[in-house]
């Protein structure tokens, strides 16, 4: 398949471009029916003669070009539909007749505050001459033939119009069109920001949910539906077509995630992030906008002179991840818990881990002979005292310690008894 995408240069272009490589280059293996012989990237700086070509041997065409800011509201129109009605002229002008897809938005719809859009109306006009072009081709009697063809082919006439609301993720351009890529810039660069009314609520579609979707299409397996202002009705033969998975949030939550996630080199804090949220999706865009100096962080280090501690992430619910590292002939632990418990993984060195049940003194002692060569993990168990034990006379030992709570001053839960 030849995949022809216009506008491949900006926020969609580029991550669709990236997702498609992946697949022609065997990199994701997730589409193993789907065979990518060519990707034609075409973008403003492109010229008549790249886009002629290109529209001559494409199987799929994603038609993402379009103007969002420009200098004068006349180009809404040049740009969005203007554009879209050269793209489907060449079509025609080769007789290519393969899928086109067309990238919409909500304010096509002319509802509510898009009433009067200027936008919105280029959008619609383009919509509704992908429609015409659609509806041209199957009832042209003189082109019964080429249909056939095409059909046969595999290229039925299919036009797949999204109406996508905001968009977020990497590589979308802040201070532009997008509300969650200014604030996240913003907090990832301590610039100044404005929130005129925090309960203002947004849809908001993340890039690889509509990649994933722009993906399904390439194997006809688009979801459709119509319509009713900007509530979607899921149908089967609707004229229009969605992305299934959206989240709502305001502005207000909004601020407030990305004002936690500014906090995490402070606190160490790992915001919760469960599968397909919408705070997972905005940490890996905020993470996106770090400058290099903020990517790095440093992390305090207690050291003395049996070695070093260093906690590295907390979590809202599941404790915290440390690293300890001891000195050869070092002996660390020698403490007990009632409640609190541990998992020593040790990742580097050679050492030994003791336990002894307070309860009963004279039941032996039990052993773990641990080193990264061979890593496991051991249980530090409640209700009995523990220690690890540097056996290297020159290495030190390096140990990842996963505990189930944060350390509280205040209720410690930590007893010392030699074990």
């Amino acid at each position: 398949m030849k995949i022809l995408i216009t506008g491949a240069k900006g926020f969609v272009g580029r991550n669709l471009c990236a997702a498609l490589r992946n697949i022609k280059e065997g990199k994701d293996r997730r589409f193993p029916e789907l065979t990518i012989d060519a990707i034609y990237e075409y973008d403003i700086d492109s010229t008549p003669e790249e886009l002629d070509n290109y529209c001559r041997d494409c199987d799929f065409v994603f038609n993402l070009a379009g103007v969002n800011r420009p200098k004068d509201q006349s180009e809404f129109m040049q740009g969005n539909f203007g554009f879209a009605s050269t793209l489907l002229n060449t079509l025609k002008k080769y007789g290519n007749h393969c899928p086109v897809m067309l990238s919409s938005s909500q304010q096509a719809s002319l509802t509510g505050r898009f009433g009067n859009s200027e936008y919105g109306r280029s959008k619609k006009a383009g919509e509704d001459l992908f429609l015409q072009y659609e509806q041209e081709f199957l009832q042209a009697d003189n082109l019964r033939d080429l249909k056939e063809s095409a059909k046969s082919a595999g290229l039925s006439p299919r036009v797949l119009i999204y109406r996508f609301p905001n968009l977020f993720g990497k590589w979308c351009r802040p201070n532009y069109n997008s509300a969650v890529a200014t604030f996240c810039n913003a907090f990832a660069n301590d610039l100044p920001y404005t929130v005129n009314d925090p309960s203002v609520e947004l849809e908001l579609l993340y890039i690889d949910d509509l990649v994933d979707e722009m993906i399904a299409c390439l194997e006809g397996e688009e979801n459709h539906c119509e319509f009713d202002g900007l509530d979607v009705l899921p149908q089967e033969n609707g004229k229009y077509c969605y992305v299934q998975t959206t989240h709502k949030a305001t502005l207000g939550e909004i601020v407030e995630l990305l004002k936690s996630f500014a906090q995490q080199p402070k606190t160490l804090m790992i915001p919760e992030i469960p599968a397909n949220s919408f705070a997972k999706k905005l940490y890996s865009t905020y993470l996106s906008y770090l400058p290099k100096e903020k990517v790095a962080f440093p992390l305090k280090m207690n050291i003395d002179e049996r070695g070093s501690f260093t906690e590295l992430v907390h979590t809202l619910n599941a404790g915290q991840v440390s690293i300890n590292i001891s000195k050869p002939g070092i002996t660390k632990g020698q403490h007990w818990h009632n409640t609190k418990f541990e998992q020593f993984i040790v990742v580097h060195g050679h050492g030994l881990i003791q336990q002894r049940k307070i309860s009963s003194p004279d039941e032996p002692v039990l052993e773990w002979e641990v080193s990264g060569d061979h890593i496991q993990a051991v249980h530090m168990l409640p209700g009995y005292t523990h220690n690890i034990i540097n056996l290297s006379d020159t290495e030190d030992l390096v140990t990842v310690m996963y505990c189930n709570e944060i350390f509280d001053p205040n209720h410690p839960d930590t007893f010392y008894e030699p074990v």
